[in-house]
């Protein structure tokens, strides 16, 4: 079996083909595998099974949503009868699954791999248990694998569980993301100059997200805006500097989207991207629809986002204006007026404010009653990883202080998707 042709994951492949042995050895009775998405456990579990010809099994815990299932599927997947077997209860699956391999006199050790076993908990609390001692329950030659993203100590329920052999995938380092990466490029492309390409991507892609799934997607949809300058014949493959400019708004681009979460579906334009005010200005001409699909936000963290707007275009002096009942009409004079022409927030920018000020408009503008909660405060930290806030300093004497990055127009059909006119509380526009 080749271990280079799954790179940078050969000391877990060589410890699973030590472990699992020929295929008529006994290995151990359950196996747990486990690390975060994309790091590759599936891939390099069913490259062993299947590179060294195993007898397995393979379910997915999300598709057998119930134990009948759950256990049908591994019956039929034995017997190769779709459709016929059905059983109720764990002796019936025992009892079933000693006669299938009785009958098919099979002497080598069974695999059988339960995918995003973490489903299991909440299922019957003595099914995973039963499942860890499978080997001993049917007195058969089986391994029982299950594969998940949380670690072992997650699955403890107060049951006698068995704890198996726990092996840990850790996540992709950057010289292995360029690794398999380059090992996924594009027939007849140059190694050295694909290479340079994924590191230019990895620069500024690597601290954001390590997912190996969604590299390999923004890689290839990126990959043909990097090269057209050199099939036009415009630049070479040493220009680095002028081939990164090029690239640099795609991937400025790619990263906005991934962080806003906005659906990618791979197809790009030939015209240049256009930026986000841009998109915004473009929806809030549009339906409601459109402009949900512009950044998908809680109902909540859209008013914490335009009360975060208010507060950074706004006097804070106009807060009583605003948002007090009874507060009075104030008069702008011609004097004060010709004052404000050249204080203009909207020309100057975004102030800093503080975070009692924001929740005081965010409590004056939700219809609501929302009591204070961590949940609520948590999407004020999601806002600022989305970069649509952006905290000041670092003090923890001092209460934080943030300043909203977005455009108006950003910000404007982002408040007509929850019925909300925001230019009424502007004080540039009043």
């Amino acid at each position: 079996m080749a271990k280079n042709s799954l790179p940078a994951r050969n000391r877990q492949i060589e410890q699973l083909t030590n472990l699992f042995g020929e295929k008529h050895h006994h290995t151990v009775e359950s196996l747990y595998i486990y690390g975060h998405t994309g790091s590759g456990k599936s891939c390099v579990l069913n490259h062993v099974l299947v590179g060294n010809d195993l007898f397995h099994v393979v379910v997915n815990c999300i598709e057998c949503y119930t134990t009948n299932l759950l256990f049908s599927t591994i019956l039929e997947a034995l017997s190769f009868e779709e459709g016929r077997i059905r059983c109720d209860n764990m002796n019936d699956f025992v009892r079933c699954l000693r006669k299938i391999v009785e009958e098919k006199e099979v002497e080598e050790t069974l695999y059988i791999v339960f995918e995003n076993c973490e489903r299991l908990r909440d299922k019957d609390p003595i099914l995973l248990p039963a499942l860890l001692n499978l080997k001993e329950l049917t007195g058969l030659n089986l391994c029982a694998i299950l594969v998940s993203e949380l670690p072992w100590e997650k699955f403890y329920n107060g049951t006698a569980v068995r704890d198996p052999f726990v092996m840990f995938f850790p996540d992709y380092s950057k010289d292995e993301l360029v690794e398999v990466l380059c090992h996924l490029r594009p027939q007849a492309t140059d190694l050295e100059f694909y290479k340079q390409y994924v590191g230019l991507v990895l620069s500024m892609f690597f601290f954001a997200f390590r997912d190996l799934r969604e590299l390999r997607h923004l890689v290839e949809i990126n990959f043909s805006f990097y090269e057209q300058p050199i099939v036009d014949g415009k630049l070479t493959k040493d220009d680095k500097l002028k081939l990164w400019k090029n690239i640099e708004p795609h991937l400025t681009s790619s990263l906005q989207k991934l962080l806003m979460r906005e659906a990618c579906d791979g197809r790009q334009s030939n015209e240049p991207e256009l930026t986000e005010s841009v998109k915004a200005y473009d929806l809030s001409k549009g339906s409601n629809a459109k402009s949900q699909n512009l950044v998908e936000l809680p109902f909540y963290s859209k008013f914490l986002l335009i009360s975060s707007y208010i507060a950074s275009y706004n006097p804070s002096s106009t807060d009583r204006r605003f948002f007090l009942k009874h507060a009075g009409r104030m008069r702008k004079t011609a004097r004060s007026m010709k004052k404000d022409d050249h204080k203009n927030c909207h020309l100057r920018g975004p102030h800093s404010f503080p975070l009692d000020r924001m929740m005081a408009i965010f409590y004056s503008i939700v219809d609501e009653v929302v009591p204070p909660s961590a949940g609520l405060f948590s999407q004020i930290s999601s806002l600022v990883s989305l970069h649509l806030l952006a905290q000041l300093g670092q003090d923890q004497l001092d209460m934080p202080k943030y300043k909203c990055t977005v455009s108006l127009d950003f910000i404007t059909a982002i408040s007509k998707t929850v019925n909300f006119d925001v230019i009424r509380y502007l004080y540039d526009f009043v």
